[in-house]
């Protein structure tokens, strides 16, 4: 039986174990750092996501057979190449692969060199520049941070004076740290997750999923991480889906390879849907974050073989997706994306077979679950349709006790 080690510590990697859970291959599960709902299902180990040397030391002594990376900041800090200059099996990009992500600007300059459709943009580094290139433009303007900055570095003003404010904080007090900004033209049109399985020139798409950045109902608010998601998305037509994997997704791995930077692990696409068609909004190097918990419960083909076959560049199995749908809303502390605080007590109820919930940032505390991070849960609906998934997760959210959670109920509205 396979030793596997997930490394992260959130809701994506709570959705990587319980897939992996599933694989008659896998008898041993280790998630670095984990958190409390993780530890039902993985042996928590107290290393950091960005401890490279650590988690490979670990891996070695522990006899790992495979290593699964959930965060973007483990692949930014370069633990893939550590892991195969040690000769262990991973499964996620190179540090040089995962600047597709680290960097907005490379992925932008990437996508103007190779003719994938993108937004219109310019990069900046100095404020007066900046600022003097969005007052000749319109509003509402998208301002990125270059750098990774959790999913919160990224600004849509409405108005010159909230343009300016952002251009203060990225370029002039270094809110994110030193930096870059992309200023982008501002695109219509529904947004959608496009999470493929990339082993250089090979993609091999998953089922969509929808995300909703925006931290109130109605889609008002800062953006965050994301505050639900559902899957399949029906308003994506299958012209759409063809458009968005053999003009967008399958040039930019071959465009990787190109670079000299090929990409292996999951590549994920942020696309809207255009007038024009379908255009990126963003790439990601692994997996999004919370669409994981929407999609992989939908996998039907062992997730080790899939793993397997990107790390050791191997045939592909045919990958199969379940008819039922999903939903999921996630419970976030108040005050999120702002400041919050932690440590209030979470009273969950025994888990129904139709629904599924997904551990963000929670703790034990006294042997009860506690609130410590941002978004705390993801609580995963099953049905036959998207209203059947909503309904049962919703219901599901509302059972659950904790006196500093809030959470959207609309999630799925332009679908139901």
């Amino acid at each position: 039986m396979k030793k596997v080690l997930v490394i992260g510590g959130g809701g994506r990697e709570h959705a990587i174990v319980d897939a992996l859970s599933r694989s008659p291959q896998v008898g041993k599960i280790y998630c670095a750092p984990g958190n409390a709902g993780i530890s039902a299902q993985a042996e928590c180990v107290a290393i950091k996501d960005t401890d490279v040397e650590g988690l490979k030391a670990f891996a070695l002594e522990n006899g790992i057979d495979l290593a699964v990376v959930g965060p973007e900041v483990a692949l930014a800090a370069g633990v893939v190449d550590a892991f195969k200059s040690a000769g262990l099996r991973i499964f996620g990009p190179s540090k040089a692969a995962a600047t597709i992500e680290a960097s907005k600007d490379f992925a932008k300059q990437l996508m103007a060199k190779y003719q994938i459709p993108t937004a219109a943009f310019e990069t900046f580094e100095d404020y007066d520049a900046a600022l003097e290139y969005v007052k000749k433009g319109s509003f509402p303007v998208v301002l990125k941070y270059d750098g990774l900055a959790a999913g919160k570095g990224v600004v849509i003003p409405e108005t010159l004076e909230e343009a300016d404010a952002t251009l203060k904080d990225m370029l002039l007090d270094d809110k994110f740290g030193k930096g870059k900004v992309v200023v982008e033209e501002f695109l219509t049109g529904p947004e959608f997750s496009f999470m493929c399985f990339v082993d250089g020139n090979d993609v091999y798409p998953m089922t969509l999923s929808q995300d909703h950045k925006r931290a109130y109902e109605g889609d008002k608010g800062p953006n965050t991480g994301g505050m639900g998601a559902y899957s399949p998305v029906p308003i994506i037509t299958d012209e759409d889906l063809e458009f968005s994997l053999e003009k967008v997704m399958k040039p930019t791995a071959a465009a990787m390879v190109s670079e000299g930077c090929p990409f292996t692990g999951v590549l994920y696409g942020g696309l809207m849907k255009t007038p024009q068609g379908p255009k990126v909004i963003e790439f990601n190097c692994r997996f999004g974050d919370p669409e994981t918990e929407v999609v992989l419960p939908r996998l039907d083909t062992d997730i080790y073989d899939i793993f397997s076959a990107v790390a050791d560049h191997a045939p592909m199995p045919a990958i199969e997706w379940k008819k039922e749908v999903t939903m999921g809303f996630v419970m976030a502390s108040k005050g999120y994306p702002g400041s919050y605080d932690k440590g209030y007590e979470i009273v969950i109820p025994e888990e129904r077979s139709d629904v599924r919930i997904y551990h963000m940032g929670t703790t034990h505390k006294d042997g009860k679950y506690c609130t410590s991070g941002g978004r705390v849960l993801m609580v995963v609906g099953f049905g036959a349709d998207l209203q059947e998934a909503h309904d049962k997760a919703l219901a599901a959210v509302e059972s659950i006790k904790c006196e500093n959670l809030f959470y959207r109920r609309d999630i799925g509205w332009r679908v139901l």
